[in-house]
């Protein structure tokens, strides 16, 4: 069933709320009524809406989870681009999404650790299988033909996920070490963009 245009844009700012209280204070401190406040609505509609936090976040796991698999699945099942352009449509494709939601890396680790793990594990493994096949799949074609050194397409690929991945999840660590600005470390974020793909490319370059 369709929902009607006010429902809709109520469900999508409760969501939004939901996203902003999240990064800020994690799924074990973020409370409804904490979510309500920041949606401007009560609490007895954000129950309307979502009858606990449980399915809240279900409902935002399931949408980051969505956002997450259609990247690697398009950046590698192209037969026009280089293995090489592949990599730079991955790792650009991928910064980007965490550059505009930044929840969600910190979010599907913790959920994946959590009581809630099993549920939130068949939500992953209903979207992963065709995307890491597609991935792994071209990695192991291009070693063949020679195209990249030869190496486990599994621990490339670990590789370029770490590279993508850990500047956000590791963000709080990094500015305390450093002590570098919140301006700073974003500009540095948008500067992995192309830097992550580079040194990628140039590490697995086949040499004779």
């Amino acid at each position: 069933m369709v929902k009607k245009g006010k429902e809709q844009n109520s469900e999508e700012k409760i969501l939004e709320a939901a996203k902003k209280v999240l990064f800020a204070k994690g799924y074990a401190g973020a409370r409804m009524q904490d979510i309500a406040d920041e949606a401007g609505i009560n609490k007895a509609l954000l129950h309307y809406y979502f009858r606990n936090k449980e399915k809240l976040f279900e409902t935002i796991f399931k949408e980051a989870i969505g956002k997450i698999f259609p990247v690697i699945t398009s950046a590698f099942s192209s037969e026009e681009l280089s293995i090489q352009d592949k990599i730079r449509s991955f790792c650009s494709a991928y910064i980007k999404l965490w550059i505009a939601h930044p929840y969600i890396p910190m979010f599907v680790l913790h959920e994946m650790h959590s009581d809630r793990g099993d549920k939130f594990k068949a939500i992953f493994d209903s979207y992963k299988g065709k995307s890491m096949a597609t991935v792994l799949n071209a990695l192991k074609t291009s070693m063949e033909k020679k195209e990249i050194r030869t190496m486990d397409p599994h621990q490339l690929l670990l590789n370029m996920l770490a590279l993508c991945i850990f500047p956000f999840l590791g963000s709080p660590v990094f500015k305390k070490l450093t002590g570098v600005t919140d301006k700073k470390y974003n500009d540095m974020l948008n500067g992995r963009v192309t830097e992550v793909s580079e040194f990628i490319i140039e590490s697995i370059k086949y040499r004779k």
